[in-house]
């Protein structure tokens, strides 16, 4: 049955190999280093087409559907005709074809991976392949010395993560019955395939998966049982990978554990590893990540240069990714800033003074982070933020994480502070803050594929002042609305974390407003206040470290410093010891 969907603009060609013809689909200048992106199960080239079309734009893009899938022919008989050897022969055909003198760059997602690491560790192949991308599909020898080690040297981590890696691999048994499972596809999870997906994976509507599926996944049941006992009963010794090799590895995989990587670097030692907090379908739920890590990856190898490697603890996490941060020109946000750059994010630089913005993204990049831009812009500004938004998305993308941290400061009893004053501190540190939300988590939301918001708000979000009621109003503010956009976003796969700082040593007290004084003893307050932050002496850097681990771990609410905490947790157990404190003359 051939599929009733093709790619966009895609040339198509047949190549004839082993007794099937195999459908292939090529886009972009052939003369451009070729990406050969192969399948998995139990799907065919199409669930590629997203990031297909993004790869387009700088390489030769080559797509096929596995023997007995898509628009490619079965093998007769079925069994015997799907094992790992039958399918390096495929590969080979499909790249003598499209690639006769270059090496391609090889792409692999589930069965599609695990197909290329065969591909990857024969020697027949060596000299053919440039790079290997591998997602959600291990090397069936990989697997099998994996679990010989933990079988035959027991510990109880070891047996934890054999039994939990057997639990996920339920279906894999289920696939061996005969007939059971080519009868549930051709009948009833053929036609809830796709309602399936889009609830537990949240694969977005569409051309995918095609009306192919139920007889692909009827013939793809062969590829577990040609492979999978053979090779983790006699996993081969030499299977090393002869190419750079970049793992992709899915946080929420339903189907595989992390664990069964943690010793792939004595398999792979050219490695690079990145991980995405998604479920097993990235090729369609994340495919702007993808395109955006593969290209990297293939650029690098084409100029001789060594593949990026990780350089700090959430590297594997933010690499390649789009970050922006306001108040971004000194503070906690240059340190955010940098700790992003310092991941590989990509960062966009986002303050009002135009200034301090270019030099916290000449930072940035030195710090590095492979691209980094500057934006001026008052967030208290809806026109202004709605042309920000307007042009980031069209110049670097969609982003992948927003910081919202401008802020000012303003201290003062709430009957000394006036309506001006109140106005300009909502304007920025509540408004600045929606304005961002909307904006940019409107883009988010849209594009589908997930996404972090991070919001700065304060201990005296929780903390009553009587020498901060505006100040504290509008952090709270902040707090409420991030647990409500939360729980509204949740759903889209979005995070959002609010971030509450106690006394942190930044230069916002330098710049603070003191209302119901004069300019003398205004001053007076603000020299006193830098000096106790400055004993305290909390690094921004602190703070900027607990934003990018909101952002993994994906907390809602997060206590910087040990004051923040406490109070916090005051808050809950003893609100009325905290109102008490509330009336005291604060130290200024």
């Amino acid at each position: 049955m051939t599929s009733e969907v093709t790619l966009q603009g895609a040339r198509e060609r047949r190549v004839r190999t082993g007794g099937v013809e195999l459908c292939v689909a090529e886009l972009g200048d052939p003369a451009r280093p070729t990406v050969v992106l192969v399948h998995g199960y139990p799907d065919s080239k199409e669930v590629w087409s997203e990031v297909a079309g993004r790869l387009a734009e700088r390489f030769h893009v080559v797509l096929y559907d596995v023997r007995g899938h898509g628009g490619s022919t079965a093998p007769r008989p079925l069994r015997g005709g799907f094992t790992l050897e039958k399918l390096t022969d495929d590969f080979l055909a499909v790249v003598d074809a499209v690639s006769p003198d270059r090496p391609v760059h090889l792409v692999g997602h589930d069965w599609g991976s695990v197909q290329a690491w065969e591909f990857t560790t024969v020697g027949r192949t060596k000299g053919r392949i440039a790079s290997f991308t591998s997602m959600s599909g291990p090397s069936l020898d990989h697997f099998g010395h994996w679990i010989k080690k933990r079988m035959t040297r027991p510990t109880p981590r070891r047996v934890g993560q054999l039994l939990g890696q057997g639990a996920k691999s339920w279906y894999v048994y289920l696939l061996h019955t005969p007939v059971l499972p080519e009868l549930a596809w051709r009948g009833p999870l053929g036609r809830q395939w796709p309602k399936i997906l889009r609830r537990l994976e949240k694969v977005p509507a569409g051309d995918y998966p095609t009306p192919s599926l139920p007889t692909d996944a009827a013939h793809g049941a062969w590829l577990y049982r040609d492979n999978v006992r053979p090779r983790l009963r006699a996993p081969r010794t030499d299977a090393y990978a002869h190419a750079p090799v970049q793992l992709i590895t899915p946080l929420g995989d339903a189907f595989l554990s992390e664990k069964l990587y943690d010793e792939l670097e004595s398999w792979a030692p050219r490695l690079v590893r990145r991980t995405l907090p998604a479920k097993h379908w990235v090729p369609r739920t994340r495919p702007d990540q993808l395109a955006a890590w593969i290209t990297d990856f293939v650029t690098a190898t084409e100029d001789g240069r060594p593949a990026p490697r990780a350089r700090g603890p959430h590297a594997e996490r933010f690499g390649g990714q789009l970050v922006l941060v306001t108040g971004a020109g000194s503070g906690i946000g240059r340190a955010t800033a940098l700790a992003f750059a310092g991941a590989g994010a990509r960062v966009v630089a986002v303050d009002r003074d135009a200034d301090s913005a270019a030099r916290t993204a000449e930072l940035s990049r030195s710090a590095g982070a492979p691209q980094a831009w500057a934006e001026t812009v008052d967030v208290s500004d809806e026109q202004a933020m709605e042309q920000l938004a307007a042009k980031v998305a069209a110049e670097y993308g969609v982003v992948d994480v927003l910081v919202n941290n401008a802020g000012i400061g303003l201290s003062g009893s709430f009957l000394d502070t006036g309506v001006d004053d109140w106005r300009k501190v909502l304007d920025v540190n509540l408004w600045g803050v929606i304005h961002g939300c909307r904006l940019f988590g409107k883009q988010m939301a849209e594009r589908g594929q997930g996404g972090h918001i991070v919001n700065t708000a304060s201990a005296a979000a929780y903390l009553p002042s009587k020498a901060l009621p505006a100040y504290s109003t509008s952090k709270a503010a902040v707090l409420m609305l991030s647990e409500c956009l939360r729980a509204e976003l949740a759903g889209r796969g979005i995070g959002v974390s609010a971030i509450c700082p106690g006394f942190v040593n930044t230069g916002i007290t330098s710049t603070a407003r003191f209302t119901g004084v004069d300019a003398d003893e205004e001053e007076r307050r603000r020299k006193r206040s830098a000096r106790l932050y400055g004993l305290r002496n909390y690094p921004p850097e602190k703070v900027a470290a607990a934003v990018l681990r909101a952002v993994v771990r994906n907390q809602a609410v997060v206590p910087v410093t040990a004051e923040a905490r406490g109070g916090r947790l005051m808050s809950r157990l003893a609100p009325g010891a905290l109102r008490a404190i509330a009336r005291m003359e604060p130290p200024l």
